[in-house]
């Protein structure tokens, strides 16, 4: 799914955040808020936020500066322009909260389309249909896998293109693979490099990813052909371009989609994103995280990609005596650039030998 290609972006957007902003479960809105190139944020719904601003919530302060409240309705009050409702939250259960039917309402009447991110599809439910057909409104699902008739195994076609892949992989989930990505595609444009992203998940589709789906919405078998298809597409329109991972090859609940994403990209480098304060994987107590360099060794035995460097929450400087590969913080000042220095130090053995394209 590509979103630049469904609206003259970027769209005025009320974005749905009810509960979650500025939590991990907010990550989506969070993201769309910071990040998003294809929505122009002009309020925040939360109503346990409201009256903040986003750099408050948010700690950043580099944050838009748009007003947070309580509802829908206040919402369109203050940006009636909106075009737009980004549901930011996909809460525990995948079903849509009846707190959320009047926003989502409110939302379709004035003509707003609404994207989704929620696991239960509202453009097959034939009430919200009918609703947006009724106010000449769409529904967009971001999480609807591929049809059928569209999945294929991979059969190393990525091999061909012209263009450099960087994959980002890590260590654990929630540890800024999707922002680490961003940010390397928004430094190597910044940079006058021809550069694209591919997201596999929600919140990169929604943030304006050139190609994207969800990819645990995909069966397994299918998910090296889905990347793989995404990377030759945004490949044949650019000369770099840097996908999105998942989980990590060492997680036990995971590791088959980061497989998937890893043989699908056949990256030619791969940057590896690392909390090392966590000791303990997110949501699984019972495993503990393996750290840095079981994790590159297990990508360089499982591909020919290198390791450019390490994208890192802690100190840089700290990290740096525990890695032997260059680290960077994105979000620190700078830090961006310096990473994607790494990634292109790692790329130019590549591009002097006249090697180009998905690590072949």
């Amino acid at each position: 799914m590509n979103l630049r290609d469904t609206f003259d972006i970027p769209v005025p957007t009320i974005v749905l955040a009810e509960g979650e902003f500025g939590s991990k479960g907010g990550k989506t809105a969070n993201g769309i808020v910071t990040h998003s190139e294809v929505f122009d944020v002009r309020a925040v719904v939360d109503s346990g936020t409201a009256g903040q601003t986003p750099a408050e919530v948010l700690e950043k302060r580099d944050a838009p500066d748009v007003p947070i409240v309580e509802c829908v309705e206040d919402a369109l009050d203050i940006a009636p322009e909106a075009e737009a409702l980004a549901i930011g939250v996909a809460p525990a259960g995948g079903q849509l909260p009846d707190a959320w039917v009047g926003d989502i309402e409110d939302a379709l009447r004035a003509g707003c389309d609404v994207v989704s991110g929620l696991h239960y599809f509202l453009g097959d439910d034939e009430y919200w249909s009918r609703l947006a057909d009724e106010h000449d409104a769409r529904i967009l699902d971001v999480r609807k896998p591929p049809g059928e008739d569209t999945l294929r195994v991979g059969d190393g076609s990525v091999d061909d293109i012209d263009a450099d892949v960087v994959l980002t992989l890590g260590t654990d989930c929630a540890v800024g693979k999707r922002t680490t990505t961003f940010e390397l595609y928004q430094a190597a444009s910044e940079a006058g490099l021809d550069a694209g992203w591919v997201a596999t998940g929600q919140t990169g589709i929604m943030v304006g990813a050139h190609e994207g789906v969800v990819v645990d919405r995909v069966p397994a078998d299918f998910t090296g052909g889905v990347v793989e298809d995404m990377v030759k597409s945004v490949g044949a329109e650019h000369d770099l371009v840097f996908v999105e991972g998942q989980a990590s090859l060492t997680h036990r609940a995971y590791s088959s989609v980061t497989l998937g994403v890893l043989h699908g990209a056949w990256p030619d480098a791969v940057v590896l994103a690392d909390d090392p304060d966590r000791i303990r994987r997110t949501h699984f107590d019972r495993f503990r995280i393996d750290g840095v360099e079981k994790e590159a060794d297990l990508v360089e035995t499982l591909s020919d990609a290198t390791i450019a460097g390490v994208s890192t929450w802690g100190d840089p400087e700290t990290e740096r005596d525990r890695h032997e590969y260059p680290v960077a913080n994105v979000y620190d000042e700078g830090g961006a650039k310096e990473l994607l220095g790494a990634v292109r130090d790692a790329l130019e053995p590549e591009a002097s030998t006249g090697t180009t394209g998905g690590g072949a």
